[in-house]
């Protein structure tokens, strides 16, 4: 850990020792764009023979895009939020309106800067956050009768990956491809890990549910990632493209976390997908013990490396009213999963939203 510190404070010395050097040089240029938006959509049903359950649907956005290209480097950010609520009527009580939940939680933060070195190839530094700005449950039961087990919150998890890379980078793309990344995961609520949600947080040995002064809240990784990213606007005629694609792979996971003895494991016959009593990983949909065991280590890893992608594409009708399309999938074998979907997660949304184009100085 105090050698990636140490690496990354000198590459960062380096960055603005190169940029008082070129001061002589012709200054650089920002290229800006910053989009906030607000969805917001509305049904009502009432002795409608089709029938249907009246909702309203309130969610905010905001991307933002500044890089500032400079004769010797580029210097590329990206803010990507989004937070909102949906409220339905699902008909078990007096009150209209009466179930509240989270329909979309996002903060993706990312600052990389790169200096180009031959033919579109150079080096770079990455450093990128995600996390969430409220609690995330898994519900039971609807209307009146529902219950909520809370399974996410601020901060719990988060993701801090900080890469120094090779880099191919165009206009609209760039490729990244580090063999000396960090990643650290956050987990600050103690009710979580005390209920076992830790995201791969590994707690130590004398590990107390009842004690948090016994709670790791962070995990260091060192490993490889790729990260592959198009931005462009009017790829068609008003229609923009943003696609992501992120692999991480841990070098030093402990290999207990998910595969340790499994060719030991004894296998119910009866039960082929009941979790053996000694180990810590949780089957995906599909997966069954059997198949794990007759799998090789090399394959058995390749299941640990993590996978984050994200496509968006924003048809726009005027200077303010755009329709929308988002899809973010995941593969994160430290999440256990809230159904048979297991280790996947999936979020699709599509709709049609007014935005206000921001114009950022350029000085």
């Amino acid at each position: 850990m105090k050698h990636i510190v140490i690496l990354c404070t000198a590459v960062v010395a380096m960055a603005f020792s190169a940029v008082a050097q070129e001061e002589q040089k012709p200054a650089g240029a920002w290229t800006t764009s910053s989009t906030p938006a607000l969805k917001i959509s509305e049904f009502m049903f009432k002795n409608w023979s089709s029938s249907g359950n009246s909702q309203i649907d309130i969610t905010g956005t905001f991307f933002g895009n500044y890089k500032y290209t400079h004769p010797s480097f580029v210097w590329d950010n990206i803010v990507d939020l989004a937070y909102g609520f949906a409220w339905q009527d699902l008909a078990e009580g007096d009150t209209l309106f009466e179930t509240r939940r989270k329909s979309n939680d996002k903060i993706d933060l990312t600052s990389s800067i790169s200096w180009n070195a031959y033919k579109g190839w150079g080096a770079s530094f990455l450093a990128n956050l995600k996390s969430q700005f409220g609690n995330g449950y898994e519900y039971s039961g609807v209307g009146a009768s529902q219950t909520q087990l809370l399974v996410s919150s601020f901060f719990a998890p988060a993701y801090l990956t900080t890469a120094l890379s090779f880099e191919h980078k165009k206009d609209n793309w760039s490729v990244s491809l580090s063999f000396l990344t960090g990643k650290t995961t956050f987990v600050v609520n103690d009710s979580l890990i005390a209920a076992g949600k830790n995201y791969g947080v590994i707690q130590p040995d004398n590990f107390d549910a009842a004690d948090p002064s016994t709670f790791n809240h962070a995990y260091f990784a060192l490993g490889s990632y790729v990260k592959a990213q198009y931005l462009k606007k009017d790829i068609l005629p008003n229609l923009d493209l943003y696609a992501r694609a992120e692999l991480f792979y841990d070098y030093k996971k402990s290999s207990n976390i998910a595969w340790k003895g499994i060719e030991a494991y004894v296998i119910d016959p009866s039960d082929p997908d009941k979790r053996p009593e000694n180990s810590k990983y949780n089957l995906a949909d599909g997966e069954t013990w059997a198949d794990l065991q007759g799998k090789n280590w090399l394959q058995r890893r390749a299941f640990e490396t993590d996978l984050d992608f994200e496509l968006k594409l924003d048809y726009r009708f005027s200077s303010h009213i755009s329709a929308n399309f988002a899809l973010n999938m995941k593969w994160d074998t430290d999440f256990s999963g809230m159904s048979d979907w297991g280790h996947w997660q999936f979020y699709q949304m599509a709709g049609i939203r007014v935005f206000f184009d921001w114009k950022t100085p350029s000085k």
